[in-house]
């Protein structure tokens, strides 16, 4: 039986990994989420309000860091600007060092996130990352975000959500199986793409985001975009 989730990316039942599979990353990403490329668009242009000459951002599970990329080439006159990519697969990190020849404001650290040493910041992103990290240690990133950030500093978090009740996650799932279709997945990639993440990546519902964000100390919170079950926030410090 096939495992194949996609060209060129096999996985198993329930041992979702992000190892080995750098290469053609990007372009199943942009098949998966929906409206993923606007929501680094998104995160350029509001990045206008928060971002200074000397201001430090970190992307926390970067994967081959063209989130930076993107918002170091927004900020050609930042020469100052610090863009801090943090991933745990040195695969992905090895991939996205060869962005820091093109620019060195760029830089890309393989560890944990929950391990790093934040420096002050004007911004920190996790662009559906937070999903997969253990329910139990998920509040302890949240409040070390949240502790790394410069006052009126931001945050921007975007994730899979779960609807509000089975009728609307019953929606979402039928619709976003069409999306998936309509990108060119088989059906087989489909079913092994969701047995694969079984345990692995642990979607919470908008509200529970928001519940994470207020815990932290998180007051100033909006939902930026939105598209069936995917949903990014920003909050403000």
């Amino acid at each position: 039986m096939s495992n194949a989730v996609d060209r060129n990316i096999n996985q198993h039942n329930a041992g979702w990994s992000f190892e080995n599979i750098s290469e053609d990353f990007d372009s199943h990403i942009q098949k998966s989420i929906p409206l993923y490329d606007l929501g680094h668009k998104l995160v350029c242009h509001y990045s206008d309000f928060f971002l200074k000459a000397d201001s430090v951002v970190y992307d926390i599970g970067c994967s081959t860091g063209q989130m930076l990329a993107r918002l170091a080439a927004r900020h050609p006159q930042k020469q100052e600007l610090r863009l801090i990519g943090v991933d745990t697969v040195a695969d992905m990190v090895g991939m996205a060092r060869r962005l820091e020849k093109k620019d060195a404001r760029l830089s890309f650290i393989h560890g944990n996130a929950l391990d790093v040493e934040f420096e002050p910041a004007d911004v920190i992103i996790a662009n559906y990352t937070i999903q997969f990290l253990p329910p139990r240690v998920r509040q302890d990133m949240i409040n070390r975000i949240y502790a790394a950030l410069n006052w009126g500093g931001a945050f921007f978090m975007f994730e899979k959500v779960r609807a509000p009740d089975g009728r609307f996650q019953d929606y979402a799932n039928q619709v976003y199986m069409e999306f998936k279709l309509e990108n060119g997945f088989s059906e087989a990639e489909i079913v092994n793409k969701s047995r694969s993440i079984k345990g692995v990546m642990e979607p919470f519902s908008t509200q529970g985001d928001l519940d994470l964000l207020k815990r932290a100390g998180f007051t100033d919170v909006m939902s930026i975009q939105k598209y069936v079950c995917f949903e990014g926030f920003l909050a403000v410090k």
